[in-house]
């Protein structure tokens, strides 16, 4: 059929946070949920306790806590998946209302074994695979094995490099799992896209950072110093959230116009 309609389901926007204030923001501006974590340049890694509980005192949608002890693939040795499970235990304690998290073998199939632990120990906590599903070697049967390990939500941008780029298998994924869990579309959703991506992946949930990079108040600077190893962004500029982009965003995808099923 090619007639249209708006779409039935409200479109779940859900915002990178690493930061309360970010949080906030994102939530005033239209955000439905927050991922938080720290570390957004390495993709996201576990939040500090302090993170999580001063971002919950100031929003009021929910907080999924990324749960991910380093940067790198999602092969983790047997001290990382212990780290993994401690922080797991102090962020379900702490009120996170979900865990984003990811674990792969050598070989590209989903850790089942580890994952299978993760979603028992977070019991009634909904979790999320996130885009270490993008690393895997068979996306088709991974997707079934998360459905059977329990696992609630996908995100993913279809194994390419942006959701849009991926659509069509974000939308060949979404009528796989037939509501058996959740499709978030995510990488590079922006205001001016995130429509058309609706209509071509079907799917009701998007993801987006909405990063911007402000300069550092700091008046003293020593340029010699950099704190990591070979850092992506200068030292002295600040990742803070676009309120402009997260608004733009939710604006654009709820009144986007989505094909009948």
């Amino acid at each position: 059929m090619t007639a249209t309609t708006k779409h039935a389901s409200r479109v779940l926007v859900e915002v990178i946070a690493d930061s309360p204030s970010g949080a906030l923001l994102a939530e005033q501006a239209g955000a439905d949920r927050i991922e938080l974590c720290c570390a957004v340049a390495e993709g996201g890694l576990t939040p500090s306790l302090g993170l999580l509980r001063e971002t919950l005192a100031v929003v009021r949608i929910p907080v999924v806590a990324m749960l991910r002890p380093r940067r790198g693939d999602f092969l983790y040795a047997a001290d990382e998946f212990r780290v993994m499970q401690r922080d797991l235990d102090v962020l379900l304690q702490n009120g996170a209302h979900g865990i984003a998290t990811g674990a792969l073998l050598a070989d590209g199939a989903i850790d089942e074994i580890r994952v299978a632990e993760l979603v028992r120990a977070a019991g009634s906590v909904p979790v999320t695979f996130h885009r270490a599903f993008d690393c895997v070697r068979d996306p088709q049967r991974a997707l079934e094995t998360l459905v059977d390990l329990g696992v609630a939500r996908l995100l993913t941008s279809g194994l390419a490099a942006t959701a849009t780029a991926g659509a069509a298998r974000i939308r060949a994924l979404h009528e796989q799992a037939r509501s058996r869990l959740s499709i978030i579309a995510g990488a590079g959703v922006r205001a001016h896209n995130v429509a058309a991506l609706l209509v071509a992946t079907r799917v009701t949930e998007v993801h987006l950072s909405a990063s911007r990079f402000d300069p550092s108040a700091m008046q003293h600077r020593n340029p010699a110093v950099a704190m990591g190893t070979q850092p992506a962004v200068d030292e002295f500029s600040v990742r803070a959230t676009d309120a402009n982009e997260i608004a733009g965003v939710a604006s654009a995808a709820r009144a986007a116009t989505l094909p009948r099923p």
